[in-house]
């Protein structure tokens, strides 16, 4: 799934929760500068397989939640630039996340400038 949508810069709504993403691997730069992204539905993405998530959502710059409570991030390994130029993220729900495999979080939340509070109590970074 990697790039599928990125640069998709005028788009702005989203619903694919109906995916299967069941045997995805690589979810890197799906909605990479999707500048203009208000509203996304990924509320059933299974990432159990997902090893690369870099880039993911970076400069979804007008993106105001998003909720990935659901994520499922054991296989995790790079999450690099992830909400990278979040700049309307008022709030992020991470704490599901297992972030034991994680190697590479390089500006994981880098710009995120409307972010309030987040709980990162459950990182895991021995091998970052």
């Amino acid at each position: 799934m990697s790039f599928i949508f990125c640069e998709c810069l005028w788009l702005e709504e989203l619903d694919i929760s109906n995916f299967d993403t069941s045997k995805v691997k690589y979810m890197n730069n799906i909605f990479n500068k999707c500048h203009s992204l208000k509203k996304i539905n990924i509320s059933n993405f299974n990432t159990k397989n997902v090893n690369n998530m870099s880039y993911m959502f970076c400069e979804c710059s007008e993106l105001k939640e998003l909720n990935i409570s659901n994520f499922n991030t054991i296989n995790t390994i790079d999450m690099s630039y992830m909400f990278n130029e979040c700049s309307s993220l008022k709030e992020l729900n991470i704490s599901n996340f297992n972030t034991d495999n994680v190697t590479n979080m390089e500006y994981m939340f880098c710009e995120c400038s409307s972010l309030k509070e987040l709980n990162l109590s459950n990182f895991n970074t021995n091998n970052v």
